[in-house]
């Protein structure tokens, strides 16, 4: 899921080597943390959150897939 993350940030942004992507995991969540560069947030969050919530709509529909609960959090 993280090289989905990744994968989907990259091809947004005008500065994809500043992207980093990674996992945090706790006991019963696992967290996948993305920061870009700050000229790109805009383009990651999107409209009215939109982006944001459609990256955080795939990984979640991939982590049911593979009984995990995941989220992801755009990180300044």
């Amino acid at each position: 899921m993280e090289e989905l993350v990744r994968s989907i940030a990259k091809s947004l942004v005008d500065e994809p080597d500043a992207v980093d992507v990674r996992t945090v995991k706790t006991d019963d969540e696992i967290v996948i943390e993305l920061r870009v560069a700050e000229n790109d947030m805009g383009k990651v969050i999107g409209k009215q959150g939109r982006i944001a919530k459609a990256i955080r709509t795939v990984v979640k529909a991939v982590a049911t897939r593979e009984n995990k609960h995941v989220s992801v959090e755009i990180l300044q």
